[in-house]
């Protein structure tokens, strides 16, 4: 298949195992929750966050192979590929044996992390989970090699296809054993089970059916340093992602114990779902990014227009997304966790949800601006910003989590995301990044005009109609919707975005009549 074509349905895969795993997670969690209990899914969650910080030994490198990979394929030259598999294979196969050592060190040393918070059970139960998992990361790091060169030969429907398999096998095998009382170590050994499975498919796909050599000896000069100066602000990033979303879960390991955490595990999973949303829509506009940034370079005026409107746009369809969901979820969240989702236990979890989603939406509006940065390699600021931000963070969430538990530690995250992408980056987009920020957001405040109404009406709903079953539950979320998308249609979208959506009906009523027809 073709390089369009395997871009094109390797693009559908990838949502198609998005949406699988969003619908996986939401039926499958509040299984898991009632099987392990509140404290043994905490305690889960505990260690995978603190097992996740080790990822950081990857240092951005991951993004590194395909850059070099266009180059030497440009220059068709075939045995710099073999060296350049050999080097990276090299330094991930050192950076998994140092995870080993550094995992298997907090295995048997857990009271580091975790000081007096866990009971004597749960530092035996914690230890080997940490273990396992520390197998499993250390295999994942020289692994990857093969993931990047499918993904750099383009190889995408292979690699969506073996991605959705497991996706899918994972929970449906996981279920029964937890059903016979095997819990989260069994969680666990499947995990790990699939992942060396996975790797090792694409593994042989890469030795057999791309016949790809690696050769280990006449790296080629410099290319070690140039690498790492590139990938060296990706690696702030990470850091910067993992001390924001994983810190807060080992803090309350610490300070408050495991209940607290899956409770905080819960709002963050429907974060991550509201995430999803605003990525699969920006993700689109890469291309079209670079190419007016690299076309305008020389007419600074015509840039600042081109990337504003650009901006502007699509900030907007992000919007009308995201405040349908984000007011969704203040309308009819706390009933979703507590009664048909997590339980009763959880509804702080509810709290923790919205105190990520709001402060977050700033930024998921504008995450258009990301690929600005870096088109005009001016991504720098923003990895120092976040990287005072994520401290900011950590010293809050010490502070919050001991008194206010949950939702204290969320309260420190979304201060520090506020100053952050509220202020300090749109200040920067503004001044720096040739974006006219504040067209943007008076953009934003003409569209909250069609908030209003179901804003109102929501709030109606909630206060004066008892919800006391799952279908009047969905009734009730169907009306909001309704109310508001007209509101939106007459109040807040423009004649471009009503165009936009009409065409999109009509492109799908065609094809359902091809369909028919066929």
């Amino acid at each position: 298949m073709g390089k369009t074509n395997q871009l094109k349905f390797g693009s559908l895969l990838s949502y198609v195992q998005m949406a699988l795993g969003v619908v996986i997670s939401l039926l499958y969690t509040p299984v898991m929750l009632k099987l392990l209990g509140q404290s043994e899914y905490g305690l889960y969650n505990t260690v995978s966050s603190t097992i996740s910080m080790l990822s950081l030994l990857s240092l951005g490198f991951n993004s590194g192979y395909i850059r070099y990979f266009a180059k030497y394929k440009k220059e068709n030259d075939t045995e710099a590929i073999w060296k350049l598999n050999g080097l990276f294979l090299t330094i991930f196969m050192i950076i998994g044996f140092i995870a080993l050592i550094c995992g298997t060190f907090l295995s048997f040393n857990l009271k580091y992390v975790f000081a007096d918070g866990l009971t004597a059970s749960e530092f035996s139960l914690a230890k080997t989970l940490m273990l396992l998992l520390t197998f499993n990361l250390a295999i994942s790091f020289p692994m990857s090699v093969f993931t990047h060169i499918i993904s750099a030969n383009e190889k995408f429907i292979f690699l969506k296809l073996t991605s959705i398999i497991k996706t899918v096998l994972n929970p449906l095998v996981t279920l029964p054993l937890l059903l016979i009382g095997f819990r989260s170590v069994a969680m666990v050994v499947v995990t790990l089970f699939f992942s060396v499975l996975t790797d090792g498919i694409f593994m042989y796909y890469v030795l057999r059916r791309l016949k790809y050599k690696f050769v280990f000896h006449n790296f080629e000069k410099g290319v070690v340093k140039s690498l790492f100066l590139y990938t060296s602000f990706i690696a702030i990033n990470l850091i910067v992602d993992q001390i924001n979303w994983n810190t807060d879960k080992i803090l309350l390991g610490r300070f408050k114990g495991t209940d607290s955490v899956a409770v905080y595990s819960v709002g963050y999973t429907l974060y991550q779902y509201y995430m999803m949303l605003s990525t699969s829509i920006s993700s689109m506009f890469t291309p079209r990014i670079h190419h007016i940034v690299n076309e305008t370079d020389n007419n600074k005026q015509v840039q600042r227009k081109k990337l504003t409107e650009l901006f502007v746009k699509v900030g907007r369809i992000q919007f009308l997304v995201l405040s349908l969901v984000a007011f969704g979820i203040v309308f009819f969240g706390k009933d979703f966790i507590t009664k048909y989702w997590a339980g009763s236990e959880y509804g702080e979890a509810y709290y923790v949800a919205l105190l990520l989603i709001f402060p977050a939406s700033i930024a998921l509006t504008q995450n258009l601006g990301i690929e600005i940065q870096r088109a005009q390699d001016k991504h720098r600021f923003r990895a120092i910003v976040y990287v005072i931000m994520a401290m900011l963070n950590i010293l809050m969430s010490i502070v919050l989590c001991q008194k206010y538990g949950a939702i204290g530690s969320a309260v420190g995250t979304a201060i520090s995301l506020v100053l952050a992408n509220g202020l300090i980056i749109n200040l920067y987009y503004h001044y720096r990044c040739n974006i006219d920020i504040f067209a943007f957001w008076k953009n934003i405040l003409r569209m909250t005009v069609g908030l209003i109404i179901p804003v109102a009406c929501g709030i109606l709903l909630t206060k004066y109609v008892v919800l006391s079953n799952i279908w009047q539950y969905l009734c009730a979320i169907m009306i909001y919707t309704c109310i508001y998308s007209v509101s939106m249609w007459f109040l807040g979208m423009n004649t471009y975005e009503r165009e936009m959506f009409l065409k999109l009906i009509k492109k799908g009523r065609k094809k359902l009549n091809d369909g028919a027809h066929k």
